[in-house]
């Protein structure tokens, strides 16, 4: 797939050709329609690349002047929109060089010796990835500030804690929205990890072989901000490893997000009626009046199969390749420029959206007091009495049958008849039974007192500072 440096009006390699592409077969092969996009990356590696040959005396210093005015020009007609794109260009890396060409004559056809469109669109991808991970990391830890805020001010904010969607036990607001904290931060691990495979210089594998040229790739990676090379040509040039471990992580960055979005739906729905979303994050029914939609999160449970889509398309790309570069790798552009336009879209709406949520802390206390929350710190008030926590256990279930038959919560049974079950309960039972009790006996880290969560919260903004 190297280019030569033919001066006819065809593609560059069209002279080993005896007819022209079919128009049908040159619309299904051409990638000018989406590749565009990788043009700055284009431009940035190009640049880099002319420096390094003309250090090793392969261009010349007359011919790096013309190439590096020749792609001023370029990048401010792309920036401006004045730039023409065509078909018969194939792909970005045409386009540019044609247009290269134009403005800097012999120059720009010097631009592509030692090099192939295989190294050079692994390397552009590389850049346009590096890229999108540190922008999409920004907008997480954005998020992640909107969290911390949020929890800090609902630390004693009690709601139940849930498991099967059942009421389990009292937890605060605040220590829930720290649960997604720990979530996102796993996230911005996984990015910066998976940055450091991204980061490595391809441009120097040529085709598949390496080339003959006097070339040095440290320069180059060097000039590029790259953190090393890939060491292998076969491999740098069919690797597409990182952009499915980018995908990867993409997909549990919004499998979080997805979990997040689940909870507001339900928490707005009247019958929990725990929040309100604002008004502008949400919208109308056509024909129902009363109805307030959660749009935004609706949507952004429903992108996330979209990007999971994406990793598997990319894992199925690639599954079958043998080495080295084959065009099925220019599929791997458009699902990969999807996903980080979803992240960067998803995230961006949710950090707007989250300082604007408006908790109904009566609410949910009055759901916390609900489905016997407390029974569990009922069974340790009875295990730090004496009793062995399997006997505990019986005697609570059996007096949640009591009150479940008066129709009362746990907590409002008469003291006799919770000594009934257990002649260990003695008169201060009720704060362990309270839901201010339950909470505030969780004094460990990591626990759901208010205390702690406040530390969390201290830890938290200390590491996104």
């Amino acid at each position: 797939m190297a280019a030569g440096e033919e001066k006819g009006h065809g593609p560059v390699w069209s002279g080993r050709f005896g007819e022209a592409v079919a128009e049908r077969v040159k619309r299904y092969t051409a990638s000018i329609g989406f590749d565009r996009r990788l043009a700055e990356f284009d431009i940035q590696g190009s640049l880099a690349h002319a420096r390094m040959l003309a250090a090793t005396g392969v261009l010349s210093a007359a011919d790096l002047a013309a190439i590096e005015r020749g792609m001023a020009t370029i990048g401010d007609e792309i920036r401006s929109g004045r730039f023409v794109w065509s078909i018969d260009d194939e792909d970005v890396h045409f386009a540019i060089e044609r247009r290269l060409t134009a403005l800097a004559g012999d120059a720009g056809r010097r631009l592509h010796t030692g090099r192939s469109r295989n190294d050079q669109v692994a390397t552009d991808i590389r850049l346009f990835l590096r890229a999108a991970i540190d922008e999409i990391a920004a907008l997480i830890k954005a998020v992640q500030h909107a969290l911390v805020d949020l929890a800090e001010r609902h630390a004693a904010t009690a709601m139940p804690g849930f498991t099967h969607l059942q009421v389990a036990q009292p937890v605060t607001f605040g220590h829930h929205l720290l649960a997604y904290y720990e979530m996102f931060a796993r996230d911005r691990a996984r990015l910066a990890d998976c940055r450091k495979r991204v980061n490595r210089l391809p441009l120097g594998a040529a085709a598949l072989a390496g080339t003959s040229y006097p070339i040095d790739r440290e320069r180059v990676a060097r000039d590029l901000g790259f953190e090393g090379l890939c060491e292998n040509s076969l491999d740098a040039v069919s690797d597409r490893d990182f952009a499915i471990e980018f995908a990867a992580a993409a997909a549990l960055v919004m499998t979080h997000v997805s979990r997040l979005s689940e909870e507001l739906v339900l928490w707005m729905s009247p019958p929990f009626a725990f929040i309100r979303l604002p008004d502008r994050f949400c919208t109308g029914s056509s024909i129902m009046p009363q109805k307030k939609n959660p749009d935004v999160p609706e949507l952004a449970r429903g992108k996330a199969g979209r990007v999971f889509g994406h990793l598997v398309g990319l894992l199925t790309l690639m599954k079958g390749q043998p080495l080295a570069y084959n065009k099925d790798n220019q599929e791997d552009k458009e699902p990969l420029f999807d996903t980080v336009d979803t992240l960067v879209d998803t995230l961006a709406v949710f950090a707007e959206m989250i300082p604007g949520i408006e908790v109904d802390p009566e609410r949910m206390r009055a759901a916390a007091a609900e489905g016997h929350a407390t029974a569990t710190d009922l069974a340790d008030y009875l295990v730090t009495r004496g009793m062995p926590f399997r006997d505990a256990h019986e005697a609570v279930a059996r007096a949640v049958r009591a009150a479940e038959a008066r129709g009362c919560d746990l907590a409002r049974l008469p003291l006799a008849e919770l000594q009934g079950f257990a002649r260990e309960i003695g008169e201060d039972v009720y704060a362990v039974l309270s839901i201010e009790g339950s909470l505030a006996g969780r004094t460990h880290r990591g626990g759901t007192a208010p205390a702690q969560v406040l530390e969390a919260v201290r830890r938290a903004r200390a590491e996104l500072a």
